[in-house]
């Protein structure tokens, strides 16, 4: 089964290896690799509080998504990693409001680091 990369200067540009999205010909499933709160026209974190932080990933998000001719409304599944769960809510409240009515499966899970020194990281799978 081919691979395409998606790929979009509104998003930060792959730190590594890796492509923003993935979609897998035939199947009509876009993988989105894991966006942190970095800017796409500097390349550097957005330092600031955990509510500026997950503003920032989800633009990224939102970005790919839209690369590839999705929306958050496409997302089937999320995977939120956090350095801390004390900013559980703060992240769950933006990601809600960026989603509004859609409700995608998701899981949240704890990390003792993310890349660049990020308190939050977001990966998704969308349906084209």
């Amino acid at each position: 089964m081919p691979l395409t990369p998606v790929s979009t200067p509104a998003a930060p540009a792959a730190i590594g290896p890796y492509s923003q999205a993935v979609e897998a010909a035939g199947s009509r499933l876009l993988f989105l690799s894991g966006q942190i709160p970095l800017d796409p026209a500097t390349g550097q974190l957005k330092n600031g509080s955990v509510a500026e932080e997950v503003a920032q990933v989800l633009a990224n998000l939102q970005a790919v998504l839209a690369a590839a001719g999705a929306s958050p409304s496409s997302l089937v599944k999320t995977t939120i990693f956090l350095t801390d769960m004390a900013d559980f809510g703060v992240v769950n409240e933006a990601y809600g409001a960026w989603l509004g009515e859609h409700r995608p499966a998701r899981a949240t899970i704890a990390v003792k680091a993310l890349p660049r020194g990020a308190r939050v990281e977001i990966e998704g799978i969308a349906l084209l």
